[in-house]
């Protein structure tokens, strides 16, 4: 009894929220090496992806146990809650992207869909910085410029998508090779549009202890 009412050891939600967000950097890259990758590279690369899942899994489990086993908390239930669940949502959509990869067999890509795993990349990385901001209780403004520079990450990527999907309509390519292509563009805005969310959970929980 004594336990539960005591605060987890150490901050442990906080090391969960920082394995959630390393395993969706690790997937993030991970979306880049296959897609500079040829066919038989692939299927090497997707052996990270299995391993990256239960990764996320154990993140977020750990989180929700631990929230179940304790009355006192370093920030809010749901806070904890949502920002769980969205890191795993966030490493589940990129490792989706990462296997769709694989099976629309693609040969090469085109700089647009390498251009969008450079700012995945960039997004996961500022993810990760913002979680560490919050366990290290950082000033408001470095999170709240952290959260800007996640803003802008997302609408490079808008407008990316924007220009990429005005380009696959153009009717240069056949039908199926569209919806291949829109399907990969559509997988990286969600992924972008999940840290920014996580992004803008994580400001609020900083307002609500300023």
């Amino acid at each position: 009894f004594i336990a539960k009412i005591l605060p987890p050891p150490e901050n442990k939600f906080y090391q969960f929220f920082e394995d959630g967000a390393e395993v969706c950097e690790l997937s993030s890259q991970l979306f880049y090496q296959i897609v500079h990758s040829d066919l038989k590279e692939r299927e090497e690369y997707l052996v990270h992806a299995k391993t990256y899942k239960r990764r996320a899994v154990d993140a977020l489990e750990g989180s929700l146990a631990l929230l179940n086993s304790s009355f006192i908390t370093p920030i809010d239930r749901e806070d904890i809650q949502l920002i769980s669940t969205y890191l795993y949502k966030s490493t589940k959509v990129v490792l989706k992207a990462c296997v769709n990869l694989r099976i629309y067999k693609i040969d090469s890509y085109n700089d647009i869909v390498k251009k969008q795993a450079e700012i995945l990349i960039k997004s996961a990385e500022e993810q990760r910085t913002i979680i560490s901001m919050l366990k290290n209780n950082a000033p408001l403004k470095d999170i709240t410029a952290c959260n800007y520079r996640i803003k802008d990450i997302e609408n490079r990527g808008d407008e990316m998508l924007f220009t990429a999907t005005e380009e696959i309509f153009s009717g240069k390519y056949d039908a199926l090779y569209v919806l291949k292509l829109r399907d990969i563009y559509k997988g990286i805005e969600n992924a972008l549009d999940m840290s920014s969310v996580i992004s803008d959970l994580i400001v609020n929980v900083a307002l609500k202890h300023s």
